[in-house]
């Protein structure tokens, strides 16, 4: 049950990252959840497990790592995009 729960929160996290930052993620909910399991693990990488925790994420690192990797990641498909056409 707690795979479900790292689920959610990863999607959740995911989801307002791509709001915060006013880009899409690519991917839909997919996206998402890969956005908030990445950028949990790179901001708690960065900047340390601080903050409240909610379904084993560390939501203020989790949440900032995911901005900068939703930022990231659409830029690069933005100039791939170009590129092409």
């Amino acid at each position: 049950m707690s795979w479900l729960w790292a689920l959610i929160v990863g999607g959740i996290i995911g989801w307002l990252a791509g709001i915060i930052a006013g880009r899409d993620v690519p991917g839909g909910v997919i996206g998402n959840i890969i956005a908030g399991f990445i950028g949990g693990w790179l901001g708690s990488l960065v900047l340390g497990n601080w903050g409240p925790v909610i379904g084993s994420f560390y939501i203020v690192p989790a949440l900032i790592g995911a901005i900068v990797l939703v930022v990231i990641v659409s830029l690069i498909f933005r100039s791939v995009g170009r590129s092409r056409g």
